[in-house]
């Protein structure tokens, strides 16, 4: 199987959820959007989706409605991520992405009256989500398209949602150490973190500490993505039958 990541800015990268992708057999292929924080108003040729057996949108410095920056390419990739749904290519959006996913299916992303950075529980229907903590780091938030299942959520903001074979979720399931210490290592990162009464020092030696949980977290997510909502995996067989 082949995957597209959508990957719309150099710091948003697929991390662990990528890994557990590989994990699967499942070949990631990568389209880089800006390729620089400074230069975001690129042209991107979108490819022909149902080349592909999943799509998955990453995260993004950028608003899905800041069309004066990133109307260029937003709106293509609005129009392919509804390519993806009309054909059937399921499609898991990440913060970003997931906003993008809820704008291309009649929902839309507005800011958040709170946004949220760092490590946060939640409330979830579904067990394989479960309250966390997850890794948040967003400072707009997701109206669920018509139909969707709202899955996840808290006091700030719809966290995740289900619509057909397709997953949005606010929070960052990919987020590790390294790829944490990358944003940081950015004057943005750091700075945002601190405009917020974070210590980057601190969130991220919290973040090292609870990596081993936060990975199986994610490869949970993954795998109920990839069996239940996309339908592409089989479940495991249980033991002894």
């Amino acid at each position: 199987m082949r995957a597209l990541a959508i990957i719309h800015d150099p710091l948003e990268l697929p991390a662990m959820v990528g890994e557990r992708l590989t994990a699967h057999g499942i070949e990631l292929q990568r389209l880089a959007v800006a390729r620089s924080l400074d230069h975001p108003g690129v042209r991107v040729e979108f490819p022909d989706p149902t080349q592909f057996d999943l799509v998955v949108a990453m995260g993004s410095v950028w608003s899905v409605y800041d069309r004066d920056r990133i109307g260029v390419w937003v709106e293509p990739e609005l129009e392919f991520l509804r390519d993806a749904d009309r054909a059937g290519v399921p499609i898991l959006g990440i913060c970003f992405g997931g906003q993008a996913l809820a704008a291309a299916l009649g929902g839309e992303s507005v800011p958040a009256e709170k946004p949220q950075i760092g490590w946060y529980e939640m409330e979830s229907s579904e067990p394989a989500i479960g309250p966390g903590p997850w890794f948040e780091w967003h400072g707009d938030r997701i109206e669920p398209p018509p139909g969707a299942e709202v899955l996840a959520w808290d006091d700030s903001c719809v966290q995740a949602f289900r619509v057909g074979r397709h997953l949005g979720t606010q929070f960052h399931p990919e987020v590790n150490a390294l790829l944490l210490e990358e944003w940081l290592a950015e004057e943005m990162g750091d700075r945002e973190a601190r405009a917020f009464g974070l210590e980057p020092r601190r969130l991220l030696e919290r973040t090292v500490a609870i990596e081993g949980d936060a990975r199986r977290r994610c490869d949970r997510l993954v795998d109920w993505f990839l069996t239940d909502v996309a339908a592409l995996v089989r479940p495991a067989t249980p033991a002894g039958s």
